[in-house]
């Protein structure tokens, strides 16, 4: 019966000391926007069939919303 707790506190330091490792060791890209920092490069279609690019509305301020059905 120790023996098996003794496996269980083990398996779980080694477990916590992965993630610890994990999370400090990987490096994440920059998530949110940022003043000062391009869009990036992208193109939509509106429902009117014209063509919209980021690019060729630099400068200007711009609203995206983004809806889903679901």
């Amino acid at each position: 019966m120790k023996s098996k707790g003794f496996v269980l506190a083990v398996v779980f330091a080694v477990g916590i000391a992965a993630m610890l490792f994990l999370a400090r060791t990987g490096e994440h890209p920059q998530k949110h926007a940022a003043k000062g920092l391009d869009a990036p490069a992208f193109e939509l279609k509106d429902t009117e069939g014209r063509t919209w690019r980021i690019s060729d509305l630099k400068g200007k301020t711009v609203l995206l919303h983004f809806w889903a059905s679901w």
